[in-house]
């Protein structure tokens, strides 16, 4: 596999840990702050975003199939997959931890007032300083759980379609070994 494939790869990886690891820390109590910013978001986005076009490039220009990418998968050190598949578990769990903990509320400050959407009005409300505090971690949760799953989905692609790539080129022989045969 080419070195170009492992450092996208590998970035992608550790990119989607550090992401996946701060919408675990949204759990934390008293992590408000790390998240206040409103460019915490757009910040885990869009390199995910541009990550995961990127390796679907990738994937689309080493023409191979789903079961061709999986086998390349198969083929990576063990190491790699244990990684790649505790990542995508860790993953997993934090989406179906907050869909099962009801889903995020939105939340924003307008001119001074904080707002917060109210799940059964399905408008903004106006809420009180100390319940926003409350709500900004699980509000960028989600976003960052999905921004993180997108990182290592890349980082999959990305690894296999470089193990697709070695593949077809062939067994590297040394060019003395077929010197003498004509």
């Amino acid at each position: 596999m080419g070195w170009t494939y492992k450092v996208h790869g590998g970035v992608a990886a550790g990119s989607g840990a550090v992401v996946l690891a701060l919408a675990v820390l949204a759990w934390v109590p008293g992590t408000a702050p790390v998240f206040e910013p409103q460019w915490v978001v757009p910040t885990a986005f869009l390199p995910a975003f541009l990550m995961a076009m990127s390796a679907f490039v990738r994937v689309l220009l080493v023409r191979s199939d789903k079961s061709e990418l999986w086998q390349a998968f198969r083929c990576l050190p063990s190491r790699a997959q244990a990684g790649l598949a505790a990542l995508v578990v860790a993953c997993a769990i934090v989406l179906a931890a907050e869909v099962v903990a009801g889903g995020s509320r939105d939340v924003e400050v307008r001119e001074g007032s904080y707002f917060a959407y109210d799940l059964q009005a399905h408008r903004m409300v106006e809420v009180a300083e100390s319940e926003y505090q409350a709500l900004l971690p699980g509000s960028r949760r989600m976003f960052l759980a999905v921004s993180g799953g997108l990182l290592i989905g890349a980082s999959c692609l990305v690894l296999a379609a470089g193990e697709v790539r070695r593949a077809d080129r062939g067994p590297l022989v040394p060019k003395s070994a077929t010197a003498g045969v004509a």
